[in-house]
């Protein structure tokens, strides 16, 4: 994802502290990580948790390469 920013939303992030930025940057990844276990389970459906849980780890570690 390469797109733009609109003015409006860098004038939005501009006036936030860094902490509330921080906390959006963190709720952000939560989210992937939903998205990316819920991916996992619909691929591998014969998976325990575990092994989900040990995927999830090796997505954080290398990225989505």
């Amino acid at each position: 994802m390469t797109e733009e920013l609109h003015p409006e939303q860098i004038k939005a992030l501009r006036k936030m502290t860094p902490a509330q930025r921080l906390k959006i940057a963190l709720e952000f990844m939560e989210e992937v990580r939903q998205l990316k276990a819920a991916a996992l389970r619909a691929q591998h459906p014969q998976w325990a948790e575990q092994q989900i849980a040990q995927a999830l780890r090796e997505f954080v570690r290398h990225g989505a390469s």
